[in-house]
């Protein structure tokens, strides 16, 4: 039996661009169904993994501090996070999820049609090697 022709990087690449455009679509309809901007669901989405300081989700962001600023203040004023300071630096304001905001992120998730079905069209071994092939492009990579 003959192997196709192998896939190359830069057609990795674009597939990978044209997936998460639609994926960011997706996304962004529907945090705006939640009267959210992107960047908005885009914090309450890493925040839903768990509690981080201002400066790491501004990080995780990739966006500068004061604009994180204006993001958490909006979604404070919602109801959707909170502030408290750090118990080991009083300095550092770590910025957790409500309940509120663990509702409305699931809402997001749910209403994120496009990439629902393309993931439920998958077979078990196929989610499962798609999740261990993200996994170790994405997360298990090793420090620099």
């Amino acid at each position: 039996m003959t192997e196709g022709p192998r896939v190359d990087t830069a057609q990795l690449m674009e597939l990978l661009s044209v997936s998460l455009g639609v994926y960011y679509g997706d996304f962004t309809v529907a945090a705006a169904s939640e009267n959210l901007t992107a960047s908005q669901g885009k914090a309450l989405t890493v925040l839903r993994r768990g509690p981080a300081a201002m400066r790491a989700l501004a990080e995780t962001m990739a966006c500068d501090a004061s604009n994180m600023t204006g993001i958490i203040d909006r979604l404070e004023q919602r109801g959707l996070v909170r502030r408290e300071a750090d118990a080991s630096d009083r300095r550092v304001k770590n910025v957790i999820l409500t309940a509120e905001g663990e509702r409305v992120t699931d809402a997001i998730r749910a209403k994120m049609r496009t990439t629902q079905e393309g993931l439920d069209g998958l077979d078990d071994q196929d989610r499962d090697r798609l999740y261990t092939l993200l996994e170790r492009v994405f997360v298990s990579r090793p420090a620099v």
